[in-house]
């Protein structure tokens, strides 16, 4: 298995994301916890790669990811079709996890930012109940001008991994532009997690996440409101993916 020191960075129809796996990704948390240095971990799916090629701004936040994982079973079978294979899917809820859990053993000290308020309250009273250490959450409901009060009071919570469970493009331009002011060795991009494991929504069954359906699954759960979204962008990621393998099936 690939260690984050052998990671190499590929471009996954145009978006860069990282040839590491579970275990490397545990060890480059385990380093920046130990040196201090700050240090972020964005994730990449089919919806964010539409999203990155709508908009040039995002895709620039990206590229200033320190390590990037590939959450979503497409997006890892679209590398392998274009002859860049990545280790294997790391979903952003099972690495969360797998952090809780050493967090739990070592006494990491963690802070929770996004979701809804009684979302946040209700993880960080199970967690605590679980022996995890939380040294602070709130809700990621906050305007720009309260951004700095927000960074403050995770600065000030001496927190060792921050968990930011917000919708893109928000997630990642605070955990680029703002984990590293709040100097927090690890910060990491879980988008939905939050609601999964406080017990608002269930996560798809084994089968369907082999299948690279887990966007169906949660789509029936919330139909009104993410019908219409996964139709669109789907579709366009099959698109592009289609594009990408007939310009490499025309190269000499």
């Amino acid at each position: 298995m690939a260690l984050v020191s052998e990671s190499r960075r590929l471009r996954v129809l145009g978006v860069p994301v990282d040839a590491v796996d579970m275990r490397g990704t545990l060890e480059w948390v385990e380093q920046r916890v130990d040196s201090r240095e700050a240090g972020t971990h964005l994730c990449v799916n089919a919806a964010n790669v539409v999203r990155a090629h709508d908009d040039p701004d995002y895709l620039a936040l990206l590229e200033r990811g320190d390590l990037i994982g590939s959450d979503g079973q497409p997006l890892v079978w679209a590398a392998r079709m274009l002859g860049q294979p990545l280790p294997e899917r790391i979903a952003g809820i099972d690495l969360m996890e797998q952090v809780l859990a050493r967090a739990s053993k070592v006494g990491w000290r963690i802070y929770l930012l996004g979701g809804r308020e009684h979302v946040v309250k209700r993880l960080a009273t199970r967690l605590i109940a679980e022996g995890v250490q939380i040294v602070g959450y709130r809700d990621g409901y906050f305007n720009s001008g309260e951004k700095a009060d927000v960074v403050t009071q995770i600065r000030q919570s001496e927190a060792d991994v921050l968990f930011v469970g917000m919708p893109s493009p928000a997630k990642e331009r605070f955990i680029v532009d703002g984990a590293g002011v709040a100097g927090v060795p690890v910060c990491i991009g879980v988008g939905g997690s939050f609601d999964v494991l406080a017990g608002e929504l269930r996560r798809a069954p084994q089968y369907f996440q082999r299948l690279g359906l887990e966007w169906l699954y949660r789509m029936i759960q919330e139909p009104q409101r993410l019908f219409a979204r996964y139709a669109i962008t789907n579709t366009r990621f099959l698109a592009l993916l289609a594009r990408a393998m007939l310009q490499r099936s025309r190269r000499p």
